[in-house]
């Protein structure tokens, strides 16, 4: 359970923010944009911004299992209900099964006001009859949620995923994995940052962060990883931010970098680079020597590659915009080259809130497809002898291993280059010479990762 560090009887506001960001949600858009759009235009306090972002990617997360409350706790279902109301629910149960630093009696009483406070006061006696009468079967000691025999289905209720993907996974690792990733995808994500080496050390950084009493720690088997511990607040706050000696990059996405292992002095490419931070990062490590390209049909997103390598003092960083699938006038040009390709990040589910609820099969289908054609051009960019980094943050085998099979099999011409032991503090490396991370049990972003050298 999470403990949010807003008191409860001063967050009123960050409850109606978290219910008019819900209804954004609800009409279509992206959690994380309508919340920081909706924050970025509030003055809540450090605190209960905390404490709004809580209720909105957890509400987002467990909406199948708040669904299934309200269908067994209610007279009428869920998708039945007023679309107002059944956010306030959700709200409401939320902070009942999950939030333990709320007292059940404000959950209830508050969720009841923000009822009242939307147009539902003729309403507001089923939110208080529903959530008191959740708060007395937990009291008794007794779940309200009644799941079915069916694992798939018992899985999916319990933790709020659709039945595709648990039976997805249920094959891959069985039902307490499963269960283990299921409950690993349903925390606030970490953060980790990646000294600049050509700004700062690790020395300098944490030493900044000590003196300004903000806590970090090392990362195993990752040189210039640091991880913030509990951190709330503006990043760009940090110390070192303005100065570019870090960047924001999880643990598994700084490993596809050091995978592709550039040197010094050498020529690569990013094929799908947006929102640069691996191409940054192998930017800091070939150094002035070095030069990077990175590409992105999409010349908004390089917008981002642009404003970071400023900050971050790189200026062997170039960017290309064009589709990536026609990458005619780069063939044959590259030491290293890296396809991290467009998918459907069912490996970054806890950073993504409504992820698991917009893929589906069929997209993951098309998105396969493309990834192939992708990873095929790439290959023509690499010169003879060089070297060729294919990698996904999804877990999903179609997307992955089929990609890869498909690739080598195609291409003769080209191996799996199998990393060093003891690679990224000791991940797991396959038979056939790819790591994937499986978050739950390296406590990273989930990555699917593969160097292909070409023979």
């Amino acid at each position: 359970m999470t403990t949010p560090s807003a008191a409860p009887s001063k967050a009123a506001g960050a409850r109606q923010l978290a219910l008019n960001v819900l209804l954004q949600v609800q009409a279509g858009a992206y959690a994380d944009v309508a919340l920081h759009r909706t924050l970025s235009q509030g003055n809540l306090s450090v605190s209960d911004c905390a404490f709004a972002t809580e209720m909105v990617y957890g509400t987002v997360r467990r909406q199948r299992t708040l669904d299934a409350l309200i269908d067994q706790l209610g007279t009428r279902p869920a998708d039945k209900q007023p679309p107002v109301l059944r956010l306030v629910l959700h709200l409401g149960l939320y902070q009942l099964r999950y939030l333990t630093a709320v007292p059940a009696s404000a959950a209830v009483n508050t969720s009841v006001d923000l009822a009242k406070a939307n147009g539902l006061g003729r309403l507001s006696g089923v939110v208080n009859g529903l959530l008191r009468q959740y708060s007395r079967q937990a009291e008794q000691g007794a779940d309200p949620l009644v799941l079915p025999d069916q694992p798939v289905a018992a899985l999916g209720l319990r933790h709020s995923y659709p039945d595709w993907l648990m039976a997805l996974w249920l094959d891959q690792l069985g039902v307490e994995e499963a269960d283990q990733l299921c409950q690993w995808f349903n925390q606030v994500p970490t953060i980790d940052l990646r000294v600049n080496r050509q700004q700062a050390t690790v020395a300098d950084v944490k030493t900044a962060f000590d003196a300004a009493d903000i806590a970090v720690e090392p990362i195993p088997g990752v040189p210039f990883g640091l991880r913030l511990v509990n951190h709330q607040g503006a990043l760009a706050d940090l110390p070192g931010y303005g100065e570019g000696w870090w960047s924001v990059q999880d643990t598994s996405a700084q490993l596809v970098g050091l995978l592709l292992d550039p040197q010094p002095g050498d020529t690569v490419l990013d094929v799908c680079a947006a929102p640069g931070g691996k191409a940054t990062q192998m930017a800091e490590i070939v150094g002035q020597a070095g030069t990077v390209w990175a590409c992105d049909r999409a010349p908004s997103r390089l917008k981002k590659i642009t404003a970071n390598a400023a900050r971050l003092g790189l200026t062997n960083l170039h960017i290309h915009a064009g589709d990536s699938t026609e990458l005619t006038q780069f063939h044959q040009r590259f030491d290293r080259v890296l396809v991290d390709a467009p998918c459907s990040g069912l490996g970054t589910l806890h950073r993504h809130a409504d992820a698991r609820w917009r893929q589906t099969p069929a997209n993951i289908a098309s998105l396969a497809e493309l990834q192939s054609v992708l990873l095929a051009e790439a290959a023509r960019c690499v010169k003879s002898g060089g070297t060729l980094v294919y990698a996904t943050c999804t877990l999903h085998p179609a997307e992955n291993e089929a990609v890869i099979g498909a690739f080598c099999q195609a291409h003769s011409n080209w191996r799996i280059q199998p990393p060093e032991p003891g690679f990224g503090g000791g991940l797991e490396v396959s038979p056939q010479g790819w790591i994937r991370v499986w978050p739950h049990r390296h406590n990273m972003d989930g990555f699917f990762m593969v160097k292909l050298q070409e023979t």
